[in-house]
């Protein structure tokens, strides 16, 4: 008779119980000459002693405005210096640290700054065609006629301090320059007081991410969550204070806050970032002009970068690990990475930003073809059973819904206790939405997914909130939005859509509508005006017969 599908991951190896500010202090005090970031479009560099006394300075900079523990300041930028130092200084302070996604547009942001009442906001002037202050003085006009800190807006009800990541303050901001100089030794002492009366099952980190109900739930994170699943994640890729860690993946994501940054600091590594957003060429001479040992990407990163033009002149020999993850990656593209891009010690990871994130992780010893067709097996101090629709343990070899439980699973999500009960059970199993099978050696490949969640380059994209927002379009009467297969994103988004009578669309019209209020990755690619949806006889939704007629047109195979 097969074993029942649950593993657990049994480790020598303790937690560890810090907060990440005594993780920092704990590690600067190890290591305070390591390298410990670099920032290379900023010409930022900074050893280990250096960062923590900047952390330092900026919360205690956070404190002199009067931000006080648990509340909550936002980050709205793509990858710089200031967002890490922020990652460590906000937890110093008892501040809960808000990632908002850099692609957000007016609908998002107001509706995220709005979900956990922001008090504060960091944020640049501008970053390639996103115009940040100008969005933001979009939604609080209020703000060109504000004192720098008493802000009143009646949009954003909760928001009193804009930070801006700019050598010029704008109309009622104040410079990020500015934190640090407000700290002076009484406040560094009294920022360092809040700091001892903190405990690592406090919340750090909100993660916004999107559901079946339309609108973003704000996963929330533990100190306890995070530095565990960044040290462990560490582990599996033996990083040691030697280590120099390239990281392009963004920020906000967990991919590139725990998987990378808390990673590389729980073992008092470097971490390079090669530019504020990817670019093949920036990551590449990052790679070999700071001779990284690692590099993290989605398999399309890794595709880019193997197949630019001026791939060959670079000298990547320094490289060992890395973790590709966000999506599958095809078997030539790994044997690519290993033998020409000199990663013979890359990684696989899955998780989910719920559970903090990664629960299961390749080693750098595991097979090529493990690596490729599975996701590893579990982390130390997680458990995961796979349950069939009936709430069954499903024998080894079989497919059930992936549930996980353990130190990494989030407090909840933000002031929702219907939907935290929704995907958390009493027994505190957190329920994934997707389908996987774990084989007798213990490993896991992810084969499908309960919900209709669409990954596109490594993004989550949900159906449902494309949908509800293009229900606010004036001509839609109606709007099916599932995804297709696709060569190089591995998914795209295309919404089936119904027009009130009378009216007339285009495809660039619908386009151009979700262009401008919502991410980049969430407008459809794919855009058809039908009379009807195919359903079922009980009136449900057939997306998967959309999905293959889609397919089928565009001569795709159907995943």
């Amino acid at each position: 008779m097969p074993a029942p599908s649950y593993v657990h991951g049994v480790s020598p190896q303790p937690l560890l119980g810090d907060t990440v500010g005594t993780l920092l202090d704990r590690i600067a005090a190890s290591h305070p000459q390591r390298p410990a970031l670099v920032a290379r479009s900023q010409g930022i560099r900074l050893d280990y002693r250096e960062f923590h006394a900047e952390v330092e300075r900026v919360a205690a900079g956070l404190m002199s405005l009067g931000l006080q523990r648990g509340d909550r300041i936002g980050i709205w930028a793509p990858n710089r210096y200031e967002w890490v130092v922020l990652q460590f200084a906000a937890p110093k302070l008892g501040l809960i640290l808000v990632n908002v996604n850099p692609a957000y547009r007016l609908h998002e942001l107001e509706y995220a700054l709005n979900k956990v009442r922001c008090r504060a906001l960091v944020l640049p002037r501008r970053f390639k065609t996103s115009h940040y202050l100008d969005m933001l003085m979009e939604l609080a006009p209020e703000l060109s006629q504000a004192q720098a800190g008493l802000l009143q807006s009646e949009r954003l009800p909760s928001l009193r301090e804009v930070i801006l990541l700019d050598d010029e303050a704008g109309p009622g901001t104040r410079r990020w320059r500015e934190l640090a100089t407000r700290a002076d030794e009484a406040v560094l002492a009294r920022m360092r007081e809040v700091e001892s009366q903190l405990s690592f099952d406090d919340p750090v980190n909100i993660q916004f991410t999107s559901g079946t109900t339309g609108a973003p739930k704000g996963a929330t994170l533990t100190h306890h969550n995070i530095v565990n699943n960044g040290y462990f994640i560490g582990e599996a890729m033996r990083l040691t204070e030697l280590d120099r860690l390239c990281i392009p993946v963004p920020f906000y994501h967990c991919f590139g806050m725990v998987l990378g940054n808390l990673a590389c600091v729980t073992h008092g590594a470097c971490m390079v970032i090669p530019g504020e957003g990817f670019d093949v060429l920036a990551t590449l001479e990052a790679v070999q002009e700071e001779r990284c040992t690692g590099l993290h990407g989605v398999p399309t990163m890794f595709i880019a970068e193997l197949e630019h033009p001026q791939f060959s002149r670079f000298d990547l020999s320094s490289l060992r690990t890395g973790i590709m993850a966000g999506s599958p990656c095809p078997i030539e593209v790994m044997r690519r990475v290993v033998s020409d891009m000199h990663m013979s010690e890359i990684t696989i990871a899955y998780g989910m930003t719920e559970t903090s994130p990664v629960s299961f992780q390749s080693t750098t010893q595991d097979p090529l073809e493990r690596r490729v067709e599975s996701v590893g097996r579990i982390h130390p101090h997680v458990e995961v059973k796979l349950l069939d629709e009936r709430g069954r343990i499903v024998p080894r070899g079989t497919a059930g819904e992936l549930c996980t439980r353990g130190y990494s699973v989030m407090l909840g999500y933000w002031e929702d206790e219907e939907l935290t009960r929704e995907a958390i059970d009493e027994s505190r199993w957190m329920h994934t939405g997707d389908l996987a099978v774990i084989d007798e050696e213990g490993y896991c490949s992810i084969v499908g997914r309960l919900k209709d969640m669409i990954i596109r380059g490594g993004e989550n994209v949900y159906p449902r909130e494309i949908e509800e927002f293009l229900y606010t379009h004036p001509k839609v009467q109606d709007v099916q939005v599932f995804g297709v297969p696709d060569e190089k994103f591995g998914e795209q988004v295309c919404a089936w859509v119904r027009l009130r009578d009378g009216c007339v669309s285009s495809e660039a019209e619908i386009q151009s509508y979700c262009r401008h209020h919502l991410a980049y990755f969430k407008v459809p690619h794919y855009v058809r005006f039908v009379e009807e949806f195919p359903m079922t006889v009980t009136g449900k939704v057939q997306k998967y017969l959309m999905r293959e007629a889609m397919a089928g047109e565009l001569g795709l195979p159907v995943t």
